[in-house]
């Protein structure tokens, strides 16, 4: 976030080809991302590099709307995207097999505030409202992989 970003990851008691086959599917991550509220597609394609859509973000009382495109897709293991809005940045999910039949899942993300939401003044304090509110979300998807 400004040359910080918000890096987290979770054990998933998943193998990553199930890990990846929710992951894989943007129309859903508004079912376990907490401030997703809707997917809109711009382009036809929904995998892979090149998808673009538009997702409308809500924090608190902050609402957004981010054009998002997909800039990385290794397939089963790596999903990389650029946001375009009020929030300018990149962010980036890596499965990795813990060994254990699990997941490991790294979710990082590098945004930049624009001067009139504060700058790296408004980054820094909206860093760790990230951190929870993305942690949540990571919560979330372990809990609608493992039933729990």
């Amino acid at each position: 976030m400004s040359g910080r970003p918000v890096v987290l990851s979770i054990s998933i008691p998943e193998p990553p080809g199930a890990v990846w086959a929710e992951l894989e599917r943007i129309e859903d991550h508004t079912e376990w991302m907490a401030d997703a509220v809707a997917i809109d597609f711009l382009t036809d394609q929904r995998r892979g590099v090149g998808t673009s859509f538009r997702c409308a973000t809500r924090f608190g009382p902050l609402r957004t709307n981010d054009l998002m495109t997909i800039t990385e897709w290794i397939e089963g293991s790596t999903m990389g995207v650029t946001h375009q809005g009020a929030v300018s940045g990149s962010g980036r999910f890596t499965l990795v097999d813990d060994g254990q039949g699990g997941t490991t899942v790294t979710w990082a993300e590098d945004l930049t505030f624009p001067w009139w939401m504060g700058g790296a003044l408004g980054a820094a304090v909206a860093h760790p409202i990230f951190r929870w509110v993305w942690r949540r979300n990571l919560e979330q998807l372990r809990r609608r992989l493992s039933g729990t």
